[in-house]
């Protein structure tokens, strides 16, 4: 049965309704980034840009490196936004938009996180490369989805009971990375751990203005969280929902942070924009070996 209008919103154009792209304006190997100005700090290193598209906070640009068809994309803040983006790409490679149904043949999309997050290790400092080996979902956003077969229960259970997780937050899941991507990009100039999503960026996060928090000490348990060498290295808004509904859809997704500011420490990167270029010419150059 096709699917409904209501479900699949599309554009007069016959675009997905938030990206306004077409199928043929999707390369197999996407990179996202959160900030719509990223966008080209990415593809100036491109050889050629082929197509360009903006709606919203959501920038698209795809084109050649070295020779490489890849789409960057830009997502915004937050996993309501990364449920956007992901559904809608897949729609594009994954359902006819003409008859509304899905395809027999699915492709799988390479899917590369280029972000910035703050390290809650001491030994990880501000300036270096974390790269996600697992999503540490806090935000709930992917209980709306069947998860069953993308958890690790003993992992979370260990959690749960280590920050004695109040039963009233949503519980909390913890999702791999893809071991494709992870041996493309590794090198001995990466540090790796689990990446923790929040939803939100003050309370979430432990940060307090003027709210109080149902838990003042949750960073420090997260700091200090150890369970077969799974440890807690840094603390950001997208990863755990990106490899969420990317393991759920068949694709493939690794996310690489660089660290701009160190939570453990107080400090701050000195020159963040500069940290967050050598990631991007790194996984370019990985990309493409």
């Amino acid at each position: 049965m096709p699917i409904k209008e209501s479900e699949l919103i599309l554009n007069p154009d016959g675009s997905v309704y938030h990206l306004n792209l077409k199928p043929e304006h999707v390369a197999n190997d996407i990179i996202f980034v959160g900030d719509q100005d990223r966008v080209e700090k990415i593809t100036k290193h491109f050889d050629s840009i082929e197509f360009t598209k903006q709606k919203r906070e959501f920038k698209t640009q795809t084109g050649l490196y070295k020779g490489k068809r890849f789409t960057v994309i830009s997502t915004g803040i937050g996993p309501d936004n990364i449920d956007i983006v992901l559904n809608e790409l897949d729609a594009l490679v994954n359902i006819d938009l003409q008859t509304r149904m899905p395809k027999e043949k699915l492709t799988s999309l390479n899917i590369v996180r280029i972000g910035t997050s703050g390290s809650l290790q001491k030994d990880i400092p501000v300036d270096s490369f974390v790269m996600s080996t697992h999503g540490l979902d806090l935000n709930g956003m992917l209980h709306f989805y069947q998860i069953d077969t993308i958890s690790n229960p003993e992992i979370e259970d260990a959690f749960i009971a280590f920050t004695n997780w109040s039963k009233k937050k949503a519980r909390p899941i913890v999702i791999n990375n893809s071991k494709k991507l992870e041996a493309l990009l590794d090198s001995d100039k990466i540090h790796k751990g689990m990446t923790a999503t929040a939803g939100g960026f003050y309370g979430p996060q432990g940060r307090v203005l003027r709210l109080p928090l149902e838990d003042t000490t949750l960073n420090t348990k997260m700091d200090t969280f150890n369970f077969k060498d799974f440890r807690v290295t840094n603390l950001e808004m997208e990863t755990s929902v990106i490899y969420g509904l990317s393991k759920l859809l068949g694709h493939h997704a690794l996310s690489m942070n660089a660290i701009i500011a160190n939570r453990a420490t107080g400090e701050f990167s000195a020159d963040p924009k500069a940290v967050v270029n050598k990631l991007i010419t790194y996984t370019l150059d990985k990309l493409v070996e």
